[in-house]
């Protein structure tokens, strides 16, 4: 009897969790678009999401960062008794951690010291947790048939990665072939010079619905899954 109210009560806990992490990457986007046409100064082709704290709605973006934080600790709760190798625990090591990275992007905007910190916590350690858990899940009987999707989404984590990367390098070389003195940072810029190739918004942006996706892709499955294993 016990080991059965212990079962029921995991699996209650994670399908419940698993809901959580789908509507709070699905709030994570729905704010994200309304600062598109909140704070429309901002261009959204070079202009990094954080900088819309610079914005009249600096406050909905740090709701956005704070629901994209609970919906990564959401999964990783919703995925505990899941994920079975020690690889798929690391990777949910790595959930928790992008987590706090995004956690600390609501309270430490971009023009606090502590925000890089954040966006490389938060960025970097996405990854590696969505490429860990999709292939420890994959290797289960019950997420057999998500396999595909599982790793699509997850290698499209590290591709958006490496595209801000790049146009953010394409950004100051063409900025810098210009003319232009980006030593003051990217927020005393209000215009670009003609020339320059600004797609590292549009990356930026990339980036977040891509990591949303994902988890709205694992959550699904495992708010659909029958009775975890103890």
């Amino acid at each position: 009897m016990t080991t059965i109210t212990t079962t029921t009560s995991v699996t209650t806990l994670s399908v419940t969790a698993a809901r959580l992490a789908i509507a709070a990457s699905a709030v994570t986007l729905l704010l994200l678009a309304s600062l598109h046409v909140l704070s429309s100064e901002f261009d959204p082709s070079w202009r990094m999401v954080s900088e819309y704290a610079n914005g009249q709605y600096s406050w909905i973006l740090s709701l956005m960062f704070a629901f994209w934080a609970v919906s990564s600790w959401a999964l990783a709760v919703a995925l505990w008794s899941h994920v079975r190798t020690r690889g798929g625990k690391i990777g949910l090591g790595f959930l928790v951690a992008a987590g706090i990275g995004e956690a600390m992007a609501s309270v430490f905007d971009i023009n606090h010291p502590l925000h890089g910190l954040a966006a490389m916590i938060g960025v970097l350690s996405f990854p590696v947790a969505a490429m860990l858990i999709s292939v420890s899940l994959g290797r289960t009987q019950e997420w057999a048939t998500a396999k595909k999707s599982l790793l699509w989404t997850a290698n499209l984590t590290w591709i958006s990665v490496v595209l801000m990367i790049a146009t953010f390098a394409i950004l100051i070389v063409t900025f810098t072939q210009a003319g232009g003195d980006m030593s003051a940072g990217s927020t005393a810029v209000t215009t670009l010079p003609p020339g320059v190739i600004g797609l590292v918004g549009w990356a930026n942006r990339f980036l977040v619905v891509v990591y949303c996706v994902w988890v709205i892709t694992v959550a699904s499955r495992a708010a659909n899954l029958p009775a975890s294993r103890a």
